[in-house]
């Protein structure tokens, strides 16, 4: 996949990431945001992808912004907001953030949703949700339902089967694709860790699956940049599950008016089928996504 430009990514993930941030739409437009944050003394330009992002050079103190303190703004990677906005769900609808972690995704989501319809934030990890938390009262989202889950196939996962119109899975993985934010990751994986991951995204992404309605979309993504925990996984996925039809990423970003929306994808016959974000094309942390239709 990364053939001659190995070098290339090799070097992008020695440097230090940018710092990202996301203007609340619900709150603020991106213009706007930008103008506040200039008056503060920061300098901030528009990422190139996501409607929602701006780019700091360096690392302002946020947390004392009025900006920040109201909510209008968040800490989240240009890659990771092109999640949410592949997600695309609407107002009044019900979706779910399945991997939903500290909520990073979950918050630009509910944004998209103009905080109306029902948003569930599931995690195996009540201590990461906790972290969701201020960030939620910050955020002016009413939508949101945060709720630990024991595993995949927990009860509230099976009582909502066949009731969401937009199922996120940003499923647990090796983290290959933060090697600019978390340098230690790549000591800590080995074959048999990827093996054991590939297992569970397998599993995950089935079970959330069944959540999906009929006509309902399902998004799948990793932050890792190894083919084993993405294409192999999307693919035996849809092989698995015939009623669920693959949806080109690149037409879908295209349509929501994303910059060069082609160049970041890969894959399928047309090739953009799926989304391929790389520290070293594109300036964001490495990222994946497969989307379908239920059929």
């Amino acid at each position: 996949q990364v053939g001659e430009q190995f070098e290339q990514l090799a070097a992008s993930m020695l440097e230090t990431a940018p710092l990202d941030l996301r203007a609340n739409a619900l709150l603020t437009k991106r213009s706007e945001l930008q103008k506040e944050l200039k008056e503060a003394g920061i300098k901030a330009e528009p990422t190139p992808y996501s409607p929602w992002g701006l780019r700091v050079a360096d690392k302002p103190a946020l947390s004392r912004l009025e900006a920040f303190v109201k909510g209008r703004v968040e800490v989240q990677d240009e890659g990771s907001q092109l999640l949410a906005l592949l997600l695309d769900a609407k107002r009044g609808e019900m979706a779910t953030d399945f991997c939903a972690g500290a909520g990073g995704k979950t918050l630009a989501i509910g944004a998209t949703m103009r905080s109306t319809g029902r948003l569930y934030a599931f995690d195996v990890s009540a201590h990461r949700l906790e972290a969701l938390k201020p960030r939620l009262a910050r955020s002016g989202l009413s939508n949101v339902h945060p709720a630990a889950i024991a595993h995949e196939r927990d009860e509230r996962v099976k009582r909502l089967a066949g009731k969401m119109d937009r199922v996120l899975v940003d499923a647990p993985c090796s983290g290959l694709g933060t090697l600019r934010r978390n340098p230690d990751l790549k000591w800590r994986q080995s074959p048999k860790a990827i093996e054991e991951l590939t297992a569970k995204q397998t599993a995950i992404l089935a079970s959330s699956a069944r959540m999906v309605k009929s006509g309902g979309r399902l998004v799948y993504a990793t932050c890792s940049i190894l083919p084993a925990e993405n294409e192999a996984i999307a693919e035996a996925f849809a092989a698995a599950h015939p009623d669920f039809v693959p949806m080109d990423a690149g037409e879908l970003l295209a349509g929501l008016k994303v910059e060069q929306a082609a160049s970041l994808c890969s894959g399928g016959d047309s090739g953009s089928l799926y989304l391929r974000l790389w520290p070293h094309l594109h300036q964001t942390d490495g990222f994946f996504a497969a989307v379908w239709q239920r059929k």
